[in-house]
């Protein structure tokens, strides 16, 4: 009595060939992109960036209105590191990957330029020249760093740079609305858009 042919055999090995492919494309996805960008961490460093915007608005001397914005700064800061380590642990994603690294250096490098910046502006006495300095740079990190991430961190990028641009092509006395839309408004939408399409 002949023994009937196995059809299926051909078409499970088939479905399970496609299933290990898309397996192994997801996780080259994974490595290929730096997806431990905080949302709620940067919906949480908007925040500061508005108060600070508020507070800073207030302050009688440029020295005290530097310092609110220096203070904001290291908040946020430390806010989003600690925001990226929580993410990255609850999905398993290791920060010290290439993908990680090179994130990390795209987005501290213009940071350090901007503090050096800073420093020498203050030197000086140019405090209304920090606004763009800060927003182009800061932009320019986050453009940069989203190379290695997902698209809507080079579009908030963008977004940064154009707002430094328009804080030098306007009169100096509106610097501090535009970081406040910027490290506040900007920052906060940006937050909230990665907190619900990328994972928190």
């Amino acid at each position: 009595m002949p023994v009937p042919e196995r059809r299926d055999a051909p078409e499970s090995l088939g479905r399970r060939a496609a299933e290990d492919l898309k397996f192994i494309r997801n996780a080259m996805a994974r490595t290929a992109t730096f997806t431990a960008v905080p949302g709620a961490g940067g919906a949480v460093m908007g925040v500061v960036g508005l108060v600070a915007a508020i507070v800073a608005s207030r302050q009688p001397t440029p020295d005290r209105w530097l310092g609110v914005w220096l203070i904001a700064a290291a908040m946020a800061f430390s806010a989003g590191v600690v925001a990226i380590v929580i993410k990255a642990q609850r999905h398993g994603l290791a920060l010290d990957a290439p993908t990680s690294r090179n994130f990390s250096i795209g987005l501290v490098a213009p940071l350090a330029a901007g503090a050096a910046i800073t420093y020498a502006l203050w030197t000086i006495g140019a405090h209304a020249a920090m606004p763009a300095v800060w927003l182009l740079l800061y932009g320019t990190g986050v453009l940069v760093g989203g190379v290695f991430s997902v698209l809507i961190v080079r579009v908030t990028g963008g977004l940064f740079m154009l707002l430094g641009f328009l804080a030098i092509a306007t009169p100096p006395g509106l610097g501090n609305l535009w970081l406040g839309v910027g490290f506040g408004a900007l920052q906060l939408i940006g937050g909230l858009w990665i907190a619900r399409k990328h994972g928190g």
